[in-house]
């Protein structure tokens, strides 16, 4: 595996490559990350990883400079796996030489919910830096987590929109043997919290099978979970089942005639804020 830190470096190395699979992350890389790249590796070769936690998406309380940065071990995992080619592990000097003014702006109707109304400008910070990722490295397909589910959709929609030739994929959440979704952020939780926290699986299973069984009405079932959460402790910033093609919320006679859903959930755990979601199957 090639590792190189400078853009004239990783385009040195990929120069006519045609079928490059990509695979965006900020690190900490776990089994879910390494799941992503294999996937990215039956699609095109070769793949290309980046490292890069970016500033432009982390809002002015939240953990930029705590995010865990673990560059050493994390090229000891990708040695070991061999599915990548190039890792791309820039510093923020090369990946704004200057003040980023250009920004790519979602649409509000699906930026400025859930995740965008708890975090403000979040998805114009992972679109701007994707956009610019996708410059550098140019692939024929990227892959990205369905844990992360909105920015999954944010991400299409921005390919999409600027006729981007690449295939967004997607692949399936990887979670432990209780249930949590793996996640870098994971290794904030104390033992007592980590215990705790497949609450909120269990609780996005719960729904889903309600729905899935005839529960049609919602708003009940979304504040049943809700209040359960937090008489366990958990402080909740949404728990809402939505439509999969587009996260608006579905209408009565949608939900009756089998729309297909997903329900989405973030809450805090602690210090710590857990995001999850479920498709629901009908």
């Amino acid at each position: 595996m090639k590792v190189v830190h400078t853009i004239d470096e990783l385009r040195d190395q990929l120069r006519g490559q045609l079928n490059i699979s990509f695979v965006p992350t900020m690190g900490n890389l776990h089994e879910g990350h390494l799941a992503l790249m294999k996937l990215a590796r039956q699609h095109g070769d070769p793949v290309v990883a980046s490292i890069f936690v970016n500033r432009l998406q982390f809002g002015p309380n939240e953990d930029f400079d705590r995010y865990p940065r673990t560059l050493a071990a994390d090229i000891e995992k990708l040695e070991r796996d061999r599915n990548v080619y190039v890792l791309f592990a820039p510093d923020e000097r090369e990946m704004y030489p200057e003040p980023q003014s250009y920004r790519i702006q979602g649409p509000p109707d699906l930026g400025d919910i859930l995740e965008g109304e708890f975090r403000p400008g979040f998805f114009n910070g992972v679109s701007t830096v994707v956009m610019k990722l996708f410059a550098c490295v140019q692939p024929r397909v990227a892959v990205f987590g369905k844990k992360d589910y909105q920015q999954l959709m944010v991400v299409r929609a921005m390919c999409r929109q600027f006729r981007l030739p690449i295939d967004v994929l997607a692949h399936e959440t990887v979670r432990d043997t209780d249930g949590l979704a793996l996640s870098s952020r994971n290794v904030y939780l104390t033992p007592e919290e980590r215990s705790e926290a497949p609450r909120l699986y269990r609780a996005l299973n719960d729904v889903a099978r309600r729905v899935s069984d005839g529960e049609h009405d919602l708003q009940r079932l979304e504040a049943e979970a809700m209040a359960g959460l937090e008489h366990h402790g958990w402080q909740v910033d949404y728990f809402s089942v939505r439509r999969q093609r587009d996260l608006k919320l579905p209408t009565p006679d949608e939900v009756a005639a089998g729309e297909p859903l997903v329900v989405l959930a973030a809450a805090r755990l602690g210090a710590t804020r857990l995001i999850d979601n479920l498709e629901i199957m009908r």
